[in-house]
């Protein structure tokens, strides 16, 4: 244990600062680097960190310690260094940083459930002679001694439901010596009632041995490394995954697995349960009683393996051997709150803490880390053929622009979907449909006037719901009653325009009446088992129909889909934002890996108005390398990531006027900071390099009543970005009426 006369503490502030505290005697031998305390924070009392223990410090009168409140350290040395890491790449305060590794079950204290155990108390007096002193007095004591007898320990509803006893009574035996009432901690059974049929390794294909061989080498030597596992969807990646984990294990090390989206967990939890015993699990579909006891078994030594979504990164394990990144493209890994950090890169830096491996699995990888094996940086493995060989899905693209001119009008749905999927559906095989949009119509507006209705906090017109009859804004969700005449001019003619997953399953279930259709996204996937029931009723095929989100998009392997629609591939391409045509290309991609899985085949029907855009074009012949090449000229014409490196940088606040003029001082703040004392450029650096683009409106102006400006700054290198972005990094300070948020490596630019 470090001593130090002061403690170093950091607090869940936007500020990356240390404060100093006194340590008192009575606390001299309890505070420890890792552990919490409670610390006076100007007039509040306060949870921090303590990071540090020093016997200096510049400030004459320090406040004391209130409280130590771990026993032990909650956060190791290696996580603090991530922690170090994450304040200074992200800007954001190390206690900010550090309030994301623990869950808020632990931060609250919740605790495992405590329970009554009854048990016989044997002491000096046979069962039976208990039995006979009391009898006759008391038979319903009597019975519940009997039933007692049989079990040796048991919960109170359990005797009761036996023996028809009342608390009275037990108390009343308690009493006379004949029993004990002990309290038990018990823990929230997060796999009560589920069988997992126990697997050994699959037969690895000449592809998935050469992956495999490569990450036990590189686990065995015990060096940080990156590998890139590039392989088509159906190509066995969970495979390599699972067997690179049993070497890790048989190491005496363990491994997490990352996934992106929770309706991917039960599926992967299967999985690894199915070949692992200690595996635990971490996201936010868990009780709060269920998360506490999950993240303290790994605390505690009993996990081997942690399967999660996002924040699973800061598991608490000791000895990382392994972190997967499973479907490691995916912008769910960022987060969108501070500290916005991009788990994948977080890991990469855990790892090197740990002298780990990290494995990126992906069929359709980002471009940042395809170009890292470009140029040496990460190995790449790939898998070219889905096991088996069977063949990747043919997929067709319809023009829509010829539905609407062959004066049909507009359609949700190409009379060759409609005919694929009767065909399909007549075989008994199951029907895949994504649309990246839910609600039951996006756009409402008046026929006589044109009004479009908009939100009144944000700048973004009012989607409407037709189960809930209102209209909601899908950004600060505010929801208004359905206007029965326009708002602006009094006319009737209210128009519901374009098509969400609500109104397109009303337009199924009247075409497929006979067939079964499930719908899936964030509004009907609200329950905690939501995922799990609805992906389980469609395995078992007591769906026909599966219509939904993104998130039916990725990782699930369904044999018997042999068709998968995309209603409208437009819904990403046309955003502005530099990422908009690899989101389009990796989104059709791994929604059309969702077929073909089995001897059936399978078909992938894309509508689109825009189908000679490239990123159309290239996923419909599944031509990644093709994609990649064309996608990074487009972005080193830029210098765009990942040749260069971007932060934004938005100004918020309650007055337009306002929040302009701070922009444009960040922007000249920028500018000096790019521009040395002489006028040349930071570092020597050519224009196109480096620079400040904006202050300009955001591309959805108004949420939640503030009005956003942003803007985005480009440099050649993060040191450089660094030293740009560190002139500002005190902005917040110094204003009231406007916030700034910074995001380095920003995946939305909405």
């Amino acid at each position: 244990m470090a001593y130090g006369k002061f403690a170093e503490v950091v607090l869940d502030i936007p500020l990356n600062k240390k404060f100093h505290y006194n340590i008192p005697p009575s606390f001299v031998n309890q505070v420890e680097i890792g552990k919490r305390v409670k610390v006076p924070f100007g007039r509040r009392t306060v949870v921090g960190y303590c990071v540090g223990l020093t016997n200096i410090s510049d400030v004459k009168t320090l406040k004391d310690i209130i409280h130590v409140i771990d026993t032990t350290p909650i956060l190791s040395s290696k996580m603090l260094g991530v922690a170090e890491w994450m304040a200074n790449f992200y800007f954001c305060g190390l206690g900010e940083a550090l309030e994301s590794f623990l869950p808020s079950v632990v931060k609250k204290g919740i605790k495992s459930r405590t329970i009554n155990v009854i048990r016989l108390c044997k002491d000096g007096i046979s069962v039976k002679e208990m039995i006979s002193t009391i009898k006759k007095r008391a038979p319903i004591q009597a019975r519940a001694l009997e039933a007692l007898a049989e079990v040796g320990e048991i919960t109170f509803p359990e005797l009761a439901n036996i023996s028809k006893c009342k608390m009275d009574s037990v108390n009343r035996l308690r009493d006379r010596g004949f029993i004990t009432l002990d309290k038990v901690e018990v823990s929230d059974p997060l796999f009560a009632g589920k069988h997992f049929k126990k697997t050994v390794h699959f037969s690895s294909t000449e592809e998935q041995e050469v992956a495999i061989r490569l990450i036990k080498r590189k686990v065995r030597e015990r060096k940080h490394s990156v590998v890139l596992l590039k392989g088509v969807t159906g190509s066995g990646k969970t495979e390599v995954y699972l067997q690179a984990i049993s070497e890790v294990i048989t190491l005496g090390m363990k491994a997490i697995v990352l996934v992106p989206e929770i309706s991917l967990t039960p599926q992967t939890i299967e999985r690894f349960k199915s070949r692992f015993d200690r595996v635990a699990v971490l996201h936010s579909s868990l009780t709060e009683r269920q998360r506490s006891d999950q993240w303290w078994d790994i605390k505690n030594g009993n996990a081997d393996v942690v399967v999660g979504a996002r924040s699973a990164i800061f598991a608490p394990l000791e000895d990382v051997g392994l972190i997967v990144i499973d479907e490691e493209h995916e912008n769910t890994f960022k987060q969108d709150t501070s500290p916005r950090y991009n788990a994948r890169d977080v890991s990469v830096v855990r790892a090197a803490y740990e002298n780990a491996v990290v494995v990126l699995g992906s069929a359709t990888p980002s471009l940042e880390s395809f170009y890292n094996t470009e140029i040496g940086k990460y190995e790449c493995v790939t898998l070219k053929n889905r096991v088996g060989h069977k063949p990747l899905p043919r997929v067709e693209v319809i023009d829509m622009r010829r539905e609407i001119f062959g004066g049909k009008g507009q359609k949700p749905i190409s009379d060759y979907l409609e005919l694929s999927m009767k065909e399909c559906l007549s075989k008994k095989e199951q029907v895949l449909l994504l649309l990246n949009r839910r609600g039951f119509s996006p756009f409402i507006s008046c026929r006589r006037c044109g009004f479009v209705l908009k939100c009144k906090r944000c700048d973004i017109s009012l989607t409407y719901h037709k189960k809930k009859e209102a209209v909601i804004c899908h950004y600060c969700f505010a929801e208004e009653p359905v206007p029965r005449e326009c708002p602006d001019c009094c006319s009737p003619g209210i128009r519901f325009t374009g098509f969400g997953t609500e109104r397109m399953e009303e337009l199924i279930r009247a075409r497929f009446p006979q067939y079964n259709l499930l719908r899936m996204d964030s509004d009907t996937m609200r329950g905690r088992d939501s995922h799990e029931k609805a992906l389980s009723a469609f395995r078992r095929g007591d769906i026909d129909i599966l219509l939904g989100t993104q998130m039916i998009a990725k990782g699930l392997d369904f044999p018997n889909v042999t068709l998968v629609g995309v209603l409208s591939a437009d819904t990403i391409v046309n955003l502005p934002d530099f990422r908009a045509s690899e989101k389009t290309f990796q989104l059709l991609c791994q929604v059309a890996g969702r077929t073909g899985r089995s001897a059936k085949g399978g078909k992938v029907i894309v509508q689109t108005y825009n189908p000679e855009h490239y990123s159309i074009t290239y996923a419909a012949t599944h031509d990644y390398d093709g994609f990649a090449k064309k996608e990074l000229e487009y972005r080193k014409q830029l210098y765009y990531p990942p040749y260069g490196r971007l932060a934004r940088v938005v100004l918020r606040g309650k007055k337009d006027l306002d929040v302009k003029e701070k922009a444009s001082n960040i922007a000249e703040k920028l500018m000096n900071a790019i521009k040395l004392s002489d006028g040349s450029l930071l570092a020597g650096l050519r224009k196109d390099k480096v620079g400040v683009l904006g202050p300009a409106p955001a591309p959805i102006v108004r949420v939640k009543d503030n009005y956003r400006w942003h803007l985005i700054v480009k440099a050649d290198s993060f040191k450089n970005l660094h030293t740009i972005l560190k002139s500002i990094e005190n902005e917040n300070r110094n204003s009231k009426k406007v916030q700034m948020m910074i995001d380095v490596d920003p995946y939305m630019l909405l």
